[in-house]
């Protein structure tokens, strides 16, 4: 029982830690979201790889076209030209210029073009990455800069502004947002993946050499992108945000994380498919950044033990008629340690989520007080079984990760009409 004593007092330090951490990140969101951001605003580029229909597409979708930004131009690509999200596409285009959102940018939409690209099937890469392969070539001469994002994000009408403004700064390798699972239907699996994802929200924060890029809303300086031959720098791959984080930090250039980018994600799940994302994004960290998988199976590990064991530990004390006070106080200390560091990380999310109209509800704070010990236990579980398989399936497509830059095809399904996982 020593070594449960001496385990506990090493996760209750983490915690403390933990706890401090929480603390800088609410100070640096309400920093960083005061006031406006740099005047920096070129002519941008935002790229959008489909395939599939995502929850709440439509809207998602019309978010992109109706940014507070000078001049832009999207372009849509997809593998194939019969997937059903490129008819979406066709429909919120077809709506007349500036939507809701005309009257802050002038009377008319600044979207300048819209195009829709065919890149064909991948043979030895990530679809989503030979997606974006494809449409990088197909910028106006003009642009300057290139925004990357996903489907299933809902950003509000000033992300755009905000995510390339930071780039200003040239020694800046790109600015990044990240995602928040916004429950709809408020199902506890929705839940629980919103209070999964949030613990790796947290950890981007002021230091733009640790952090890491976001697929689903990230803006880099073309010359960059260029300069760094990320399009070559992507073959063979199956992520794009780990492969042009590895990029940028080898070129010595740094990741600014901008909290008025976190970005909604309207969306519910079930089990099957809660399971199915998370152990994905674990599969994926275990390839790409082998010790952080590391330290997660360690420390999640660690907290089940002294947690969960600690509950266990003090239930057979009382079932033995003996003192069960100290387990259960360890225990009750982590507990209200963890739910202050994700009341903290709740309340400066809900800075920019409010903004865009997201802010977390009544149910939204119970599911991050109460469940953040069940996430523990599931990044424990995908951490172990992505020590058994490098296997995944992503938007209906199985792949085998080999290398970070060897990518394998295991035998596809087309895109479907009906909702595809989207999150990746």
């Amino acid at each position: 029982m020593w070594l449960f004593y001496i385990f506990a007092a090493l996760l209750l330090i983490q915690s403390l830690l933990s706890l401090r951490g929480g603390l800088r990140y609410l100070s640096y969101f309400r920093r960083e979201t005061r006031g406006e951001p740099a005047d920096f605003a070129p002519f941008a580029t935002v790229f959008v790889p489909c395939r599939g229909l995502d929850q709440n597409l439509s809207d998602n979708l019309t978010a992109l076209f109706a940014q507070d930004y000078p001049a832009y131009e999207i372009i849509f690509v997809s593998d194939s030209a019969d997937d059903p999200a490129l008819e979406v596409v066709g429909e919120v285009a077809a709506r007349p210029a500036g939507g809701e959102n005309a009257e802050a940018v002038g009377g008319a939409s600044p979207v300048r073009r819209v195009r829709a690209v065919v890149a064909g099937a991948a043979v030895d890469e990530g679809q989503k990455v030979h997606n974006l392969r494809a449409a990088v070539g197909e910028a106006g001469a003009a642009s300057e800069v290139f925004v990357f994002v996903d489907t299933d994000a809902r950003p509000q009408p000033r992300w755009l502004r905000s995510l390339v403004a930071p780039l200003v700064d040239e020694k800046i390798g790109a600015a990044t947002g990240y995602r928040w699972f916004v429950p709809g239907g408020g199902g506890p699996a929705s839940h629980l993946r919103s209070v999964w994802n949030a613990s790796i929200a947290s950890a981007l924060g002021e230091d733009a050499r640790r952090n890491f890029c976001w697929g689903g809303s990230t803006a880099i300086r073309r010359e960059t992108f260029e300069r760094l031959k990320v399009r070559d720098e992507w073959r063979g791959t199956l992520s794009d945000d780990f492969a042009l984080t590895t990029i940028l930090r080898r070129a010595g250039l740094g990741v600014k994380f901008v909290p008025a980018c976190l970005t909604a994600t309207h969306e519910d799940c079930s089990w099957r498919e809660l399971f199915e994302f998370s152990t994905r994004q674990l599969k994926i960290t275990r390839v790409y950044a082998p010790n952080l998988w590391l330290i997660v199976l360690v420390s999640n590990l660690l907290f089940c033990l002294v947690f969960f064991g600690g509950l266990a530990h003090a239930l057979a004390r009382v079932l033995a008629g003996q003192s069960f006070a100290a387990p259960l106080v360890i225990v009750a200390a982590l507990f209200v340690l963890g739910s202050c560091k994700s009341a903290l990380r709740l309340r400066a999310v809900s800075i920019p989520l409010s903004a865009g109209g997201a802010g977390p509800r009544a149910g939204d704070w119970l599911a991050h007080l109460l469940l953040w010990p069940l996430a523990s236990a599931l990044f424990a579980g995908n951490a172990l079984a992505a020590a058994g398989s490098r296997r995944i399936r992503w938007r209906g497509i199985g792949y085998e990760l080999k290398s970070p830059r060897e990518t394998v095809i295991i035998p596809r399904a087309p895109a479907s009409r009906d909702v595809e996982s989207s999150t990746d």
